[in-house]
């Protein structure tokens, strides 16, 4: 009997007016590598909030290696992860990271594998560089160094295909795999399909806050669906021929493969039992296949599929987007918090350059912040005044000048108590 890693019942999590999830049931196997599938909006980023104890659900229950999720905002032991990508001190260094991490669990650097984890993710070579200069790729990297220092039970990673490199992902895929293998279980969300049916063993797909599908990869091949298929021949003229002699079977001449100008190549359409017969065909004429491949994948096939069927409309994702960024504070914080906290980069710096010892500090930096912002409002009726009164001293014309240019220090003494 095998173990059960997440059981989810009846969960429903809801913001404001839009139900991010509506009463899902997920259930995810020890030792699986699980992905999880759906449009913008469809409500993943907030179930991997939920796996990872930065929300709570509002009804249902949810079960996560073998300990009932309570009302509190924490994630049983053994769980790591992150969403929204990872969240890194931007000056300092890959290691000295993964040292701070160390040591707000209390563990010795030295003896909490860091220098394993930065091997296992391939970011030995860049280890003491500042981590400002690392590209997206490198930076999801570090962010799974960072959960392994953990040893996690249960891994949830939301896009950790974002920004790599063909190297950076053979490391990523590297390290998911030897989990899974040592029984493991890791959840991730992906728009990358080719990653999804190279790392999974079953998916959930998720459309509207609900499941349309749930389970092993092999179930969403339906040999009655007809795709668009990719073949390369040694003789392109005779195969289009024999494609277009064998019953259902179509030749696609506007498909996009053959807009590339790759004239070895021709796109069919089918069913699987009408390819089978294709491929028979095309061997007995003396014609070798060299490629034959989906345009689509299958995995995408249902997705589009499933997602397309249980869709609400375009006008309900605009919603749904916004709130899969809820779990994020500062950018729930919006635009009018980030150009004031821009003025507080160069001290949160400093700090950052000192150490998680210096955090508290910050913490007493924003009330201050909080202050200042307040006070701005009130300070703008007088400027406001004060700029009426130069445009008025302007076009009474040069003879104002002198009055004008006296007025000005004052206007910018204003500006600056405004600011």
């Amino acid at each position: 009997m095998e173990t059960i890693a997440v059981r989810g019942r009846g969960i429903t999590k809801i913001f404001g007016d839009v139900v991010a999830l509506d009463h899902i049931d997920v259930n995810v196997a020890q030792g699986q590598i699980h992905g999880l599938v759906g449009p913008n909006g469809a409500g993943k980023t907030t179930l991997l909030g939920l796996l990872l104890g930065l929300a709570v659900a509002d009804e249902g229950t949810l079960e996560i290696l073998g300990t009932p999720v309570g009302r509190a905002l924490s994630a049983p032991y053994g769980v790591s992860g992150f969403v929204d990508g990872p969240g890194l001190y931007p000056t300092l260094t890959a290691r000295q990271n993964l040292a701070a991490l160390a040591a707000l669990r209390h563990r010795d650097a030295r003896g909490a594998g860091i220098d394993e984890a930065l091997a296992e993710v391939g970011l030995t070579e860049v280890a003491d560089d500042k981590v400002r200069g690392f590209s997206l790729g490198m930076r999801q990297r570090l962010g799974l160094a960072a959960a392994l220092l953990t040893k996690p039970r249960l891994l949830v990673l939301d896009e950790p295909a974002n920004g790599l490199d063909p190297a950076g992902k053979k490391h990523v895929h590297g390290v998911l795999n030897r989990l899974a293998a040592g029984g493991a279980t890791v959840i991730l969300s992906s728009h990358r399909m080719d990653d999804l049916e190279a790392l999974c063993s079953e998916v959930t797909i998720l459309s509207t806050g609900r499941v349309v599908f749930s389970g092993p990869l092999n179930k969403l091949s339906d040999e009655s669906r007809v795709l668009d298929y990719r073949l390369r021949t040694s003789d392109t003229p005779a195969a289009r021929a024999v494609a277009s002699e064998t019953p259902g079977v179509a030749v696609v001449d506007d498909s996009d493969a053959v807009a590339r100008g790759d004239e070895e190549i021709i796109v069919v359409r089918a069913q699987v039992a009408a390819l089978d017969d294709l491929v028979a065909r095309v061997v007995r004429a003396g014609i070798a296949v060299r490629e034959l491949a989906p345009l689509v994948s299958p995995l995408e096939a249902a997705f589009l599929a499933l997602t397309e069927q249980e869709d609400a409309g375009p006008a309900q994702e605009p919603a749904h987007a916004g709130q899969e960024t809820a779990l994020t504070e500062l950018e729930a914080a919006g635009p009018e918090q980030e150009a004031a906290h821009a003025g507080q980069d160069p001290a949160l710096t400093e700090l950052e350059e000192a150490g998680p010892e210096r955090e508290p500090a910050v913490a007493q930096q924003e009330p201050a912040l909080a202050e200042q912002e307040a006070a701005g409002p009130e300070q703008e009726p007088a400027v406001a005044q004060q700029e009426t009164a130069l445009a008025e001293q302007e076009a009474a014309g040069p003879a104002q000048e002198p009055a004008v240019a006296q007025q000005e220090p004052v206007l910018t003494e204003q500006e600056e108590a405004a600011r």
